[in-house]
């Protein structure tokens, strides 16, 4: 994870909660506690329960409540939506004794997290989704922790119900994954996951899919592109290739275009980051790239789309394609 917040309550709690800031592992882990304890413990202080919850629910990965587990639901309540979307929530009792995943067991992390928790406290996690108690494979929480994203959510229901009831469910892959989902799969199942970049693969009559986040579109355009143009020469690309949205994580081009609108809207709009390499960084891209005179005269690079798809270390799935003063290339790994 990213990123945890962890309150808690009393001079105990908050001295507990400060073992969990050095013990988990995540890039960012921030403890507060009411202001009479803040100064003495080095911790910040918040100003009330219901705004830390209103800006942690929005803001980081995971909500680590040091406390009685009502206090922690009353909290959330108001803010809860959607497993696909919340963060993980988890309480623990001020003595370390018991941690509870309250939101967001398998997608969130809230069940690993509960564990980990468990490890530094030296309590019990008590963690309760069926597929767990049963000893199951969790297709959500397998899918989360490889960061594929789910595409139909009521299948990925129908899943986990079908592996409680011992009934077989089907599953394909795309790729070499360096960790394979653990139990036994039939392939003639008429209910089954594939990893995929294309969402129209349908290797089992119901079909989940599971996208790989691993997509750079490298991307060149004219001055001042009308925004809606490079939207549709982008999606025109992806769609051409096969290739889900979803699976995009990165927009690339060259550092004179850092503050072009288009890519930047678009960026904003899908949800991916940016990167904008200099012409030297992209010339030094390793491969054969189509190249162009005019484009080398003017921003001193033969090819931008290409090489900046390739310039993280993918490999080419599609080509340069024009059109509309849009350039477009993609390039997964």
């Amino acid at each position: 994870m990213e990123s945890i917040a962890i309150i808690a309550f009393t001079r105990s709690g908050c001295m507990l909660a400060q073992r969990l800031s050095e013990g988990l592992d995540a890039g960012r882990v921030s403890v507060c506690g009411p202001s009479r304890f803040a100064d003495e413990l080095g911790i910040a202080a918040y100003a009330s329960l219901d705004a830390w919850t209103a800006e942690h629910f929005g803001s980081d990965d995971a909500l680590v409540f040091v406390g009685a587990s009502g206090i922690a639901v009353r909290a959330i309540a108001p803010h809860v939506r959607d497993k696909f979307s919340d963060p993980a929530v988890v309480s623990v009792d001020e003595a370390g004794r018991f941690v509870v995943p309250l939101l967001s067991g398998h997608v969130g992390g809230a069940n690993d997290l509960a564990r980990a928790v468990a490890r530094v406290t030296g309590g019990q996690a008590a963690v309760s989704t069926a597929t767990d108690v049963n000893g199951l494979f969790a297709v959500d929480e397998w899918a989360a922790r490889n960061g594929l994203a789910i595409v139909e959510r009521s299948v990925a229901k129908e899943i986990s119900a079908a592996l409680l009831d011992g009934r077989p469910v089907g599953f394909a892959s795309d790729f070499e994954l360096a960790e394979m989902p653990a139990g036994s799969f039939a392939d003639d199942a008429e209910l089954g996951f594939v990893v995929s970049l294309d969402e129209s693969s349908a290797p089992f009559k119901r079909t989940l899919h599971l996208v790989p986040r691993n997509v750079t579109v490298g991307a060149g355009c004219r001055r001042d592109t009308d925004p809606d143009v490079f939207e549709k020469a982008v999606l025109a690309v992806l769609a051409d290739a096969r290739v889900s949205a979803r699976a995009v994580r990165t927009i690339a081009s060259i550092d004179v275009k850092k503050d072009e609108r288009a890519i930047l809207e678009l960026a904003e709009k899908m949800g991916w980051d940016t990167r904008f390499y200099s012409a030297e960084e992209l010339a030094a891209v390793p491969g054969d790239f189509a190249s162009s005179a005019f484009v080398e005269r003017t921003v001193g690079v033969g090819n931008v789309c290409e090489r900046a798809a390739c310039a993280s270390g993918g490999s080419l799935i599609a080509g340069k394609q024009a059109g509309d003063g849009v350039t477009v290339a993609l390039a997964s790994g």
